[in-house]
């Protein structure tokens, strides 16, 4: 009886459940502002910057995703999400951001507004993918084998699928979230 309960715990799956916010689970009307070496200023949705391709000499402002302007639940993606945090079982249950910690508070009330309170909430300050995939393949190096990923960008969607050929161990299940 011991063997088999110590056999058991060694097979567990240790699962991580991670949303990104912006496009994925919120739209909000918060933008970049991109000044370019020519002159020009004009603003990007989250969507928009990205895809969008850096000119040389663009500088951008994100001052905007300090807070949230307007938010808007995504359903779809919400839905999903509230199934993993009301479903019985371990898991650890994260949004991952690009936004900086300065929107962290925003996007919790506005979490706690739609139902989901007391959700853990990782801001890498940074659009970088690679940010996002270092954040997770770190969990995976702690022990985590089973991982589900959500993002409405196809470069962190991208990034993070890397990882899958890295950790073949790992249970992936990795979605790009469309909402229009």
């Amino acid at each position: 009886m011991i063997k088999l309960t110590h056999i058991l715990r060694e097979n567990e799956s240790k699962k991580l459940r991670i949303f990104d916010f912006d496009d994925t689970l919120a739209i909000s009307n918060s933008r970049i502002k991109v000044s370019g070496v020519d002159g020009k200023v004009f603003y990007l949705t989250p969507g928009e910057y990205a895809v969008y391709d850096a000119r040389k000499g663009d500088t951008f402002d994100y001052s905007e995703f300090e807070r949230l302007i307007d938010p808007k639940e995504i359903k779809a993606m919400t839905k999903v999400l509230k199934a993993f945090y009301n479903s019985r079982g371990k898991r650890r249950l994260t949004i991952l951001t690009a936004r900086g910690s300065k929107a962290k508070s925003a996007i919790a009330d506005f979490m706690k507004k739609i139902g989901i309170p007391n959700i853990e909430i990782i801001t890498v300050d940074s659009s970088d993918p690679k940010k996002k995939a270092d954040w997770i393949e770190d969990k995976i190096k702690q022990g985590y084998n089973d991982v589900f990923f959500a993002d409405d960008s196809e470069k962190n969607v991208r990034a993070v699928s890397y990882l899958k050929t890295k950790y073949p161990s790992v249970r992936w299940e990795i979605r790009l979230a469309k909402y229009r």
